[in-house]
């Protein structure tokens, strides 16, 4: 399991570097103006499609379903049944995405109802939403080609694909910005473009894995159907924080003008932590988990939960303490230029810090959900993250005049909170989860270092960061902020026996892992890639 959430999360940080370089040119071109809140409306659409169908409630029902059929009836069953479940999901996805066009109007007045007060930003959003529109179907079915891989245990070309993303993204930015109405025209060009890129990597990598997908005749055969139930709840339980931050957008549109922007940049500090390890830890522990629940090794399943919790807070506690203790210094190095003032750095560093809150939670959600969908369980998730959703709302309109742009992120993340706690309150009572005297040893020690890594850091950037930090002084100044915070929380980890960093040179052996009696990642559930 560790060997596959490092090459998940290696490529995912690529991918979050590259997603950054983005983001830093669409700042200092467009800044918090109207032409990125109208973008940003237009990419959150299908990215919401997106990780709730497609990465969401789709990996949450295929993964356990191919893993099981290639375990037990061989490759033979799994391509047919990959086959069938592609041919159905290009029809609806076509058929959605052609009433999407169509609809799109209303769709920006349900997503972004406060444009309709300013009509050019109304109707800029209509027609960027148009063109990243199709984006869903090409995304949607390259999840699916990318759940075939990752039940074959092939994580690289999955992962790798979302720099495919990035990279189109930044080329159509620069080059084709000049020949096309605004720069947000060409960013939504690039999104659909990138799709289309996307798509054919993970159909070519599927190939060389001996999957290849052919498009049959659409049919709902039983196996089909089967999968189509088990989505049908996971399309909330499993995306639960997309639809928490939807309702941010809807909540942010009633607010100033700008105020998506400043949620977009924050949510994107925090999307790199919590892409990197809540995708990464999610991606591997899924088949795995379902690999153990169908064979019986219920106390294996147990113990890789408990690592996948450890893996989790070892690296989430620290990163969420950082946000909020250095939220500003970060926002300011990374997005202040141009049209990104102070001021849009200040305010949008306070939402950092209030995402930043729910962070771990963000992350253990992805943690905790795979314990019911490896037992074929998405109904008990969705009732959680249906209570969640409608906390999340509650508090949005509760903070949205007193606590203005703030309020949106600080609700998306006691929301997520929530969730945690009732997803892991019912994994226990139903025996399937108990935190185990590793875990419930490391989990104090490893606040108390992250504690005393964020007292370092704000010594160290009163220091670091002063009047006369400008320049390229100031990405220094952010890197020597970087190394002390990375240093004291190493040795704070070592000092209270929150991690013994000894331990994973062992973890990644295969040979050592094959031979530790009890382990709970066996020979044939080591990932090959």
């Amino acid at each position: 399991m560790l060997k596959g959430i490092l090459t998940v999360g290696g490529w995912t940080m690529v991918s979050r570097v590259l997603g950054f370089a983005r983001d830093m040119l669409i700042a200092a071109m467009l800044g918090a103006g109207p032409i990125a809140d109208a973008f940003f409306v237009a990419l959150k659409l299908p990215n919401l499609f997106r990780r709730l169908f497609g990465e969401g409630a789709f990996n949450a029902a295929f993964v356990p379903e191919f893993s099981g059929l290639l375990a037990a009836e061989g490759p033979d069953a799994a391509r047919r049944f990959a086959r069938e479940t592609f041919a159905v999901m290009t029809f609806w996805l076509a058929l959605l995405t052609i009433i999407g066009e169509i609809a799109m109007p209303g769709l920006i007045h349900v997503l972004a109802p406060g444009f309709a007060d300013e009509p050019a930003k109304f109707d800029l959003a209509i027609d960027l939403s148009r063109i990243t529109f199709p984006y869903l179907i090409l995304i949607c079915l390259a999840a699916l080609v990318s759940g075939v891989l990752n039940g074959m245990e092939r994580y690289t070309a999955a992962a790798a694909s979302y720099v495919v993303f990035n990279v189109i993204s930044i080329a159509c930015m620069l080059w084709m910005a000049p020949y096309t109405p605004t720069v947000g025209h060409a960013l939504s060009w690039g999104v659909t473009i990138s799709g289309v890129a996307q798509l054919g990597l993970l159909i070519w990598a599927a190939r060389r894995a001996g999957m290849t997908l052919t498009l049959p005749r659409p049919r709902l055969t039983p196996q089909v159907r089967v999968l189509l139930r088990r989505m049908a709840p996971g399309l909330v339980g499993a995306g639960v924080t997309q639809l928490n931050l939807a309702v941010d957008v809807v909540i942010a549109s009633l607010l100033p003008a700008g105020t998506v922007s400043l949620l977009y940049y924050a949510d994107r500090l925090q999307q790199l932590p919590l892409g990197v390890i809540g995708t990464a830890v999610g991606t591997a522990l899924l088949p795995l988990l379902s690999r153990q629940v169908r064979g019986g090794e219920e106390a294996a399943a147990i113990d890789t939960q408990n690592r996948a919790i450890e893996y989790t807070l070892v690296l989430t506690l620290p990163a969420a303490v950082a946000l909020i203790v250095s939220a500003y210094p970060i926002m300011w190095v990374l997005f202040g230029r141009g049209a990104f003032d102070a001021e849009s750095a200040w305010l949008s560093s306070q939402a950092l810090g209030a995402y930043a809150l729910g962070l771990p939670a963000f992350v253990l959600v992805k943690v905790l959900a795979p314990g019911f969908f490896a037992r074929g369980d998405t109904a008990t998730p969705v009732k959680y993250a249906m209570i969640a959703v409608g906390l999340n709302l509650a508090m949005n309109i509760a903070f949205m005049i007193p606590l203005r742009h703030i309020g949106p992120a600080l609700a998306t993340s006691v929301a997520a909170i929530f969730n945690v706690f009732a997803l892991g309150s019912v994994l226990n009572r139903q025996g399937h989860f108990r935190p185990d005297a590793a875990l419930l040893h490391r989990m104090p020690r490893m606040a108390v270092s992250a504690f005393a890594m964020g007292g370092a850091l704000w010594l160290a950037q009163s220091a670091l960061f002063t009047a006369g930090t400008t320049g390229v002084l100031r990405y220094l100044a952010l890197a020597a902020l970087v190394t002390v915070g990375m240093l004291v929380y190493g040795l704070a980890t070592q000092l209270t026996g929150a991690y013994d960093l000894r331990q994973i040179p062992r973890m990644l052996s295969r040979r050592r892992l094959r031979a530790a009696p009890g382990s709970a990642i066996n020979p044939a559930s080591t990932p090959e890639t």
